[in-house]
């Protein structure tokens, strides 16, 4: 069984990979009209509205799903093997979900414009999206249970909604304050991060077309490099 890897800079790596979530999936909302590639079980209900109203994109969403969970199940598979091996994964892992980001911007820019989003092109582009967010997924769980939830923020807007009534109820007796105040601190920077990116993609996007996944691209490569960073420890001044 996979263990949780050691985080060097726990708050920077869970704001950079949640405001990757945003970015992508936003631009995978709008590129092809109306995909979610990091919160994929969105997706069914925009196949209810899309069968309800005669239009077209069923294809990419309904094989949105079970390519999303291929790419859990082969991340999963990959870290099984690293950690029986005794090497860690979790740099290796990212790397691959920058590989399937990558595709995702080169085939995106091959469709353009995207005008059936039906097209094999698009689909294969939003298929690679999704595996790259399904990466990140499974790398969360896997890999980094100490950060918060990076890709679906409704259990972190749920958390922060808890622990706000808690501050704001610090007096009633039984009420933690110290403890919500601690855990907004924790869940608040990658909801914000989220939102950030989910706006940034979507309007950068309308900008300069699928060119601008080289940002979260970027940013991934920052984690990545966050991760290399040796754990520092301190020494005994004896």
């Amino acid at each position: 069984m996979s263990a949780p890897e050691s985080i060097q800079r726990p708050a920077a790596v869970a704001i950079l990979l949640s405001f990757i979530a945003g970015y992508v999936d936003a631009v995978g909302f709008v590129a092809l009209l109306g995909l979610f590639t990091a919160h994929v079980t969105g997706n069914f209900i925009l196949i209810g509205t899309a069968v309800a109203h005669a239009r077209g994109g069923l294809v990419a969403k309904l094989a949105a799903l079970p390519m999303f969970i291929l790419a859990v199940s082969a991340t999963t598979v990959f870290v099984q093997e690293r950690t029986r091996s005794g090497k860690p994964a979790l740099v290796a892992v990212l790397a691959a979900q920058l590989l399937f980001l990558a595709g995702f911007m080169a085939v995106g820019w091959a469709a353009a414009p995207i005008l059936d989003v039906d097209a094999p092109m698009a689909v294969l582009a939003g298929m690679l999206g999704v595996c790259a967010m399904g990466i990140q997924n499974a790398a969360s769980r896997l890999l980094m249970g100490e950060l918060p939830p990076t890709t679906v923020m409704t259990g972190g807007v749920t958390q922060f909604a808890i622990d706000a009534t808690h501050l704001l109820r610090a007096r009633v007796p039984g009420v933690d304050a110290v403890a919500a105040r601690k855990r907004l601190g924790k869940f608040v920077p990658p909801v914000a991060a989220f939102a950030v990116g989910a706006v940034a993609g979507a309007v950068l996007y309308t900008q300069a077309g699928f060119g601008v996944l080289l940002l979260p691209m970027l940013a991934l490569v920052a984690v990545m490099l966050l991760l290399r960073q040796p754990v520092t420890t301190s020494k005994d001044p004896t």
